[in-house]
């Protein structure tokens, strides 16, 4: 069993849901993600997302597109992604890490190396945005062959034939994107989530992670109510941005937003 699918089955007997916060890796500086890692974890993330810095992430709103930029501005790359996640797991050996990012990276790297070095690293799973499940199969046996996770997202327009093959590819869980656009946007109509959702589970036994558009601690209560996982990212990287220049008070003010957002969703 990966640490993604015992952290869920705890989860699970617990009555509660995962909550999956995203941070950049490197931003806002490289030194400062390990620490910011393990600041998530004491308030409340249940599965760490990192992202590997990518020069275009379409799929994303401006708000971490800025952040993959300052990354990239200091250098970091998918390697010093991974030995941030080999020093992470120095200190923390079950809290579950998906690197999330766009397959140019892994593909320069080759499947079979970056699969190896990440789950020598302590990775548990990866998620690339513009892989397609039907071009995927080279990709998911080399994770699958490590042990690893292979990812996918669902989109709200996506037709029950095309969820059935995502889900037939991935393991760990299913991330469905709440809303048509890109990471950041605050249009998010949990009734249509949650209709799309009990679709979804026709097709797969898997959990399900709802993930874009969640912005505060109550909407974060509304979708865990219907989900199984709470993916948030830009909400937290925008604290982060605001923060470049007081480097002392974003750990504190990052563990009190997702505190808040564990609160919220533990009680709902």
């Amino acid at each position: 069993m990966s640490r993604i699918q015992a952290r869920f089955a705890q989860l699970r007997h617990q009555g509660r849901k995962a909550l999956i916060p995203f941070i950049t890796a490197g931003d806002p500086m490289p030194s400062a993600t390990v620490s910011l890692m393990h600041t998530l974890v004491r308030a409340g993330a249940d599965i760490l997302e990192l992202g590997v810095p990518f020069s275009d992430p379409m799929a994303d709103g401006p708000v971490i597109q800025r952040a993959s930029e300052r990354a990239l501005k200091q250098g970091v790359t998918l390697q010093q992604t991974l030995d941030m996640v080999r020093q992470f797991r120095e200190h923390d050996e079950k809290t579950p890490v998906v690197l999330m990012g766009y397959l140019n990276p892994f593909e320069i790297m080759g499947y079979g190396r970056f699969a190896e070095t990440a789950a020598s690293a302590g990775v548990d799973g990866a998620l690339t945005v513009d892989l397609p499940p039907e071009e995927s199969h080279e990709f998911v046996s080399a994770l699958r062959e490590h042990g690893l996770d292979p990812i996918f997202l669902v989109a709200p327009t996506s037709t029950p034939e095309r969820v059935e093959r995502i889900c037939s590819a991935a393991s760990g869980f299913v991330y469905y994107v709440s809303l048509k656009g890109v990471t950041g946007s605050n249009r998010l109509d949990v009734t249509a989530v949650e209709d799309k959702l009990k679709a979804i589970r026709n097709s797969t036994d898997l959990p399900i992670g709802v993930g874009f558009g969640i912005q505060d601690a109550e909407t974060a209560a509304r979708v865990a109510a219907v989900s199984d996982a709470v993916v948030v990212g830009s909400a937290l990287v925008r604290l982060l941005e605001t923060l470049v220049d007081e480097p002392a008070r974003m750990e504190q003010t990052l563990a009190a937003t997702l505190a808040d957002m564990r609160e919220a969703m533990d009680a709902a």
